[in-house]
């Protein structure tokens, strides 16, 4: 018997990195999973790789009409949801006194507004005692510099569980934080050269990034009955990087 049997769950960004690896997973653990993502090749070769109780609906999570045809067709298939992981974010670093307008409202656009929409489109189709989840990044706790757009962006996340949690309390819908660290993921590869990312391994107790596979495990959890006395958290998995 699996920790999701019977259930629906939502996963934004599942095209790659740790929502493809959650989705991967929530499936083996007898979920039927939605996920989006921008790039309709890059979604079509996700949805082959989890194999099974899967639909890919191509969107921007960033984009209100992109998550209204999101839900229309959870509705449509499914009829209601259990477990919503907004994951879709992203990033680009740039140091305080060269911000541009167009970097702030592009990773608050997503990261931020595009979560709060994905949380709270998602409402009508929850069924009572769900799990929400959001992506959240280490780089809100930290001080690295040229990332303040991108851990600002992330760290509204925080507040919002603690606020929603009171607000679905006669629902019983949980709201976490996934935080994770630096994780080996296609999109890292573009971001960091090779010593950027020995600089960021530095940083981690164990002297090696995160694998997708182990953020998974996490987001399974929070996701599952497993957590079912956890609200309003923040669960770090960064290895021990903010704890030292």
């Amino acid at each position: 018997m699996g920790k999701l049997d019977g259930k629906v769950a939502v996963i934004t960004g599942g095209t790659s990195g740790m929502a493809l690896a959650g989705a991967k997973l929530f499936v083996d653990e007898g979920a039927h999973v939605f996920i989006t993502g921008r790039r309709q090749e890059a979604l079509d070769e996700a949805v082959k790789q989890i194999g099974r109780n899967v639909t890919g609906v191509r969107g921007d999570a960033a984009d209100l009409d992109d998550l209204d045809r999101l839900y229309d067709t959870v509705k449509r298939e499914k009829g209601s949801l259990d477990v919503l992981w907004a994951s879709a974010g992203g990033g680009e670093p740039a140091p305080l006194g060269e911000i541009t307008e167009a970097q702030f409202d592009t990773w608050f656009g997503l990261n931020a507004r595009g979560t709060l929409f994905t949380v709270q489109k998602a409402l009508p189709l929850f069924n009572d005692g769900g799990s929400i989840l959001m992506t959240g990044s280490n780089a809100s706790l930290g001080a690295f510099p040229g990332w303040s757009v991108y851990a600002g962006s992330k760290a509204v996340q925080q507040a919002w569980a603690r606020i929603w949690l009171n607000e679905l309390k006669d629902r019983r819908i949980r709201v976490n934080v996934l935080t994770p660290g630096q994780v080996a993921t296609a999109k890292q590869e573009e971001l960091f050269d090779e010593a950027t990312k020995r600089q960021f391994e530095s940083l981690i107790p164990r002297g090696q990034m995160g694998r997708p596979d182990e953020i998974a495990t996490v987001a399974l959890f929070l996701a599952s009955d497993d957590s079912s006395y956890v609200n309003g958290m923040e669960l770090v998995a960064d290895g021990g990087t903010t704890a030292i």
